[in-house]
């Protein structure tokens, strides 16, 4: 019998609600003070890029460990994505983030100078078969804004918020006279969140080879027997390819990290927060559930997601480790 392949949805949509632009800008002036740091790039195997040399300067309002000086959007690594003191002079703007219903990784606030413009690029990790998603809310904008995504031109107003697969080619430039502030969200796709897209898109969503997320699991702790070590897949700590259960046996170490709220997962010289997502199982930290680990006893179960599909694979724990790693 031949199979369909599912419709890819459109580039862009308009999400729900409409936002008080004037209320943002007014919020924006609170922290236009000073100069903004110039954008940087976050690399699959977490190293920081220079400074780009676009005028594109960033505030960051969430970003690992709060950092508030973190440009670049990030990725897994040792921390969470938690607040930065930036977005404590934003109340207007926090307020818009606890109402969306899903995970949120990196919230920065981009500006775009006059006269400058990005080279055609593409964003791969920003995929609905991967269930990471960017949003967008324009702030300051005018007609010489414009982002031209998969071929088109968007002027979005002030207030909207938006949708964009920045998966496909896209690149922003600025011929006005100001400079182009956008809030831009990074999130994990989730049911609750596909709710805010139009009507014509959900239905699409529901065909579409797309990954839903869960919402966060309460915290919980580890079992009481969290094992020390593991051997898994190199695939499972290379976030560059969608191959998680491939790759030759490494060693891992898994100790809970320190106040509860999840693992440490310790391979070489890199370390990942995992936080948990339900019974037993966690995704890691500034990624989404297109890669979890499950803790179950003698054995941890890799789950790895690519859109509808999941593929498990059970590793042993080593038998001679019974007690808690770090107690």
């Amino acid at each position: 019998m031949a199979t369909t392949t599912p419709a890819r949805p459109a580039p862009a949509a308009r999400l729900t609600p409409v936002f008080d632009a004037t209320r943002l800008a007014r919020e924006l002036n609170a922290v236009t003070a000073h100069e903004w740091n110039r954008q940087r790039t976050h690399y699959a195997a977490g190293r920081i890029g220079p400074d780009t040399p676009t005028d594109w300067r960033v505030l960051p309002l969430r970003s690992p460990g709060g950092d508030p000086n973190r440009t670049d959007p990030g990725g897994p690594g040792p921390d969470d994505y938690t607040p930065t003191c930036w977005l404590q002079q934003q109340p207007y703007l926090h307020q818009i983030l606890d109402s969306i219903p899903a995970p949120l990784n990196a919230v920065r606030l981009l500006a775009l100078g006059p006269s400058a413009a990005s080279q055609p690029h593409r964003d791969p990790k920003y995929a609905l078969d991967r269930g990471m998603v960017r949003l967008h809310i324009p702030i300051v904008t005018h007609p010489g804004a414009v982002l031209v995504l998969d071929g088109t031109e968007h002027r979005w107003p002030a207030g909207t918020f938006w949708y964009g697969d920045f998966s496909r080619e896209h690149l922003v430039r600025n011929t006005g006279p100001v400079r182009r502030v956008h809030a831009v969200i990074d999130a994990l796709l989730t049911r609750e969140l596909a709710r805010l897209f139009p009507e014509p898109w959900q239905e699409e969503l529901a065909d579409a080879d797309v990954l839903f997320n869960r919402q966060p699991a309460p915290t919980q702790r580890p079992p009481a027997a969290l094992p020390a070590c593991v051997a898994l897949p190199s695939g499972f700590m290379d976030f560059g390819h969608d191959t998680p259960l491939q790759g030759p046996l490494r060693t891992v170490r898994l100790t809970e990290r320190s106040g509860g709220g999840g693992l440490l997962l310790q391979a070489g010289e890199h370390r990942y927060a995992l936080v948990p997502v339900a019974d037993g199982e966690y995704r890691y930290a500034g990624w989404s559930e297109q890669r979890t680990l499950q803790l179950r006893g003698d054995h941890v179960v890799l789950h790895a997601r690519h859109g509808r599909t999941l593929t498990s694979q059970h590793f042993p724990v080593p038998a001679a480790d019974g007690s808690r790693a770090g107690a």
